[in-house]
């Protein structure tokens, strides 16, 4: 249970604005709020909340905050020094459109009580040193985000495991075998091929409407949203919204995953981020835009290959030197690495290139200078984005500094090269297990200006080392095919 906390000082914590709290106030008014929901996200991604009663917001909560337990989220603190303080974003504050009683959302920070200033292993908290590190550096001012992030939805899913069995069932009206089912309205024919869903027109896009209200509902809670469609695969789906500063994008991006979650929830259907759910069919990733500007001016824009800078060739460099230990944020899990294998437009390849979606780097076509822009193709949506997003800033920020080039461009296709050509160029990790080692090897980038700690590295790769023993331990439903019989 949240308590209010005792209010402390540190420089790393700004006052929050005036204006921004007097807002939350008529927000408070306007809708007849009864409920405040304080977010948080623990260190693999995931939103968690508690919820105060709207009397026991004050003024004063935007800087004392509210004290809660912080060991039963994992990762964080041991039982024996849980206390910690959930400290409201005001600028966050956002009505609740799927509660039933008036709510609006406050997007917290996490604050050690024992400093007063931002917990380490709070990934929010990293993304603002991420931002902060980039101001202090002298190298820009600001990081600007676009993520686009893929989804899969299904009518029902079915899944378990245990001592002796291990199974998973997934139901789509566009799914491999729906064209033999019996429906209660009629069978009518009408869904995508295989990797087929890039773009037919309704009826054969079947959800067209579900994502126009994913869409929609992210609009009422903030983001800029500005398109949807269907992706390649069958029941897959992306909806676009514009790019945001480092933190707010991420910020974002819990809505928008809480959006999708919720509205397919209501029409009865069910949405997962997970990269591969679907054998033999394309994955979901997460591109992510990426640009970096300094006193009002793009820094990537140039006389270079693609109109591109030399900071923004360094920058690749960054990400492509240090592209496997970035595996262990922006792919952190390990169905991750089922996508990421040639063959389904999963960008496996450490090269870059102005038109080939192949390359793990791509330099979107841009007629104006403050369009160009970096995207980094091979992240996936279960990656946490302040992780993601302020790990791969540190990596660009590293070849910017040392002047990285990332060599010549890729602009064949990279899949059809032959055996000896392929061989020469680098690769992303091919399990989580390699990321998590790679990591521990090269992370010395990311300790600059106290970005990420040493203890923080550390006990992310502990907690994620956790999934890579309970997935290398548990038998596969597709081994006993293979060798039940041997």
């Amino acid at each position: 249970m949240a308590k209010k906390a005792v209010s402390s000082s540190s420089a790393q914590r700004p006052s929050p604005q005036k204006a921004a709290v007097q807002r939350v106030f008529e927000l408070i008014e306007e809708h007849g709020i009864e409920f405040v929901d304080l977010r948080f996200t623990d260190t693999k991604g995931k939103w968690q909340h508690t919820t105060q009663t709207v009397r026991t917001i004050e003024e004063d909560t935007f800087t004392e905050g509210f004290m809660f337990d912080g060991s039963s989220i994992q990762g964080w603190k041991a039982i024996n020094e849980s206390d910690m303080v959930l400290l409201p974003d005001p600028e966050t504050a956002v009505v609740d459109p799927f509660a039933a009683r008036p709510q609006l959302i406050l997007i917290c920070d996490i604050i050690d009580p024992k400093t007063g200033g931002y917990y380490n292993r709070d990934p929010r908290a990293t993304a603002k040193q991420a931002e902060a590190y980039l101001k202090k550096s002298g190298l820009g001012d600001t990081a600007f985000f676009g993520p686009e992030a893929e989804f899969f939805i299904f009518d029902s899913v079915r899944f378990g495991t245990g001592e002796n069995y291990g199974t998973y069932h997934l139901d789509s009206i566009e799914g491999p075998d729906a064209s033999m089912k019996e429906y209660p309205e009629g069978n009518m024919g009408h869904r995508p091929a295989r990797k087929g869903g890039y773009f037919p027109v309704p009826p054969v896009d079947s959800e067209n409407d579900l994502r126009a209200e994913m869409l929609a509902t992210m609009g009422e809670m903030g983001l800029p949203i500005e398109k949807h469609h269907h992706e390649v695969a069958r029941s897959q789906h992306e909806l676009g919204t514009a790019f945001a500063t480092l933190v707010k994008s991420a910020d974002f991006m819990q809505i928008y995953k809480y959006c999708v979650h919720n509205v397919a929830h209501s029409y009865g259907k069910t949405a997962t981020f997970m990269p591969k759910p679907i054998y033999g069919d394309n994955g979901t990733g997460m591109h992510v835009h990426q640009s970096v500007w300094k006193d009002g001016k793009p820094l990537f824009a140039g006389k270079r290959y693609a109109d591109l800078s030399d900071e923004a060739l360094y920058y690749i460099g960054g990400i492509i030197k240090h592209a496997k230990a970035l595996n262990a944020f922006t792919n952190p899990s390990t169905n991750s690495y089922k996508r990421l294998i040639p063959g389904f437009e999963a960008p496996v390849l450490l090269a870059y290139s102005s038109a080939n979606r192949s390359a793990s780097c791509r330099i979107p076509y841009a007629t104006s200078p403050k369009a160009k822009r970096v995207e980094v193709r091979f992240p996936d949506p279960t990656a946490n984005p302040y992780l993601a997003f302020s790990a791969m800033l540190m990596a660009g920020l590293d070849g910017i500094r040392n002047k990285i080039h990332p060599g010549e461009a890729m602009d064949k296709d990279l899949y059809e090269l032959p055996p000896e050509e392929l061989n020469m160029i680098p690769t992303v990790c091919g399990s989580l297990r390699e990321a998590l080692e790679a990591l521990k090897t090269d992370h010395a980038f990311l300790l600059e200006g106290d970005v990420f700690t040493k203890d923080q590295i550390e006990s992310y790769i502990t907690l994620k080392m956790q999934e890579v023993y309970r997935f290398e331990h548990t038998p596969h439903p597709v081994e006993f095919e293979m060798y039940y019989s041997v």
